[in-house]
């Protein structure tokens, strides 16, 4: 099964087993997100990604000029370890992580949580590869991948118990878009795949599909 497979089972069986109300404002708010078009706002292919340098979830801090300088970059943001669908993916990307090594790639995740959290996630998931905390969403927020939660959705988020302030340490309410860029030695950004509707993802095996080519 893929990994959209996965999630768009995920979603139905949310959508099952919670309120009517609840499920049609959700959707429309995700909907409006979508159409608002806050996707094509994020850095193109062919730019050069920006540099970072962050803490992963040991505090060790991750430079990307020293991660290409050994070869290409997968490089995810997803929202923490609060989002089921993100935990998903992270686990279809673990599985793949030691093949994204052999052919001389390297894979990082990047959230807004605060590192107590990235440690949980790490730990929760299993994971091998990095996972590095970008505070207040200022990495993400150069590459214009981040947005606002709209108020009906702060509402239902915290009808369902996500304290996000809590989780980012700032009651800002903003989260970037989920997604993934695949980038060149060279800095060049070589794919992008953003999407505003978290249960959307990009497939795993796009990243080994780019390393073979």
């Amino acid at each position: 099964m893929s990994l959209q497979e996965k999630l768009s089972t995920m979603k139905q069986e949310s959508i099952a087993t919670k309120p009517p109300e609840v499920i049609g404002s959700l959707l429309e708010e995700t909907k409006k997100l979508v159409e608002s078009g806050i996707a094509e706002k994020a850095i193109k292919i062919g730019e050069i990604l920006p540099e970072f340098s962050l803490s992963d979830e040991q505090g060790n801090i991750v430079s990307s000029k020293e991660v290409l300088a050994k070869g290409p970059l997968a490089l995810s943001f997803y929202r923490g370890i609060w989002c089921p669908y993100c935990n998903v993916e992270l686990e279809a990307l673990q599985e793949i992580h030691n093949d994204i090594k052999a052919m001389g790639g390297s894979l990082i995740a990047v959230s807004p949580q605060l590192p107590k959290y990235t440690k949980q996630v790490v730990k929760k998931n299993n994971l091998t590869f990095p996972v590095l905390a970008d505070t207040d969403n200022s990495y993400a927020d150069k590459l214009n991948l981040v947005f606002t939660l709209p108020k009906k959705l702060q509402e239902i988020y915290t009808s369902f118990g996500i304290d996000l302030p809590r989780f980012n340490g700032n009651d800002s309410w903003k989260l970037p878009m989920s997604g993934r860029f695949l980038v060149g030695s060279d800095g060049v950004i070589k794919n992008v795949d953003v999407h505003p509707d978290h249960t959307s993802r990009p497939e795993p095996s796009d990243i080994i599909d780019f390393l073979k080519s």
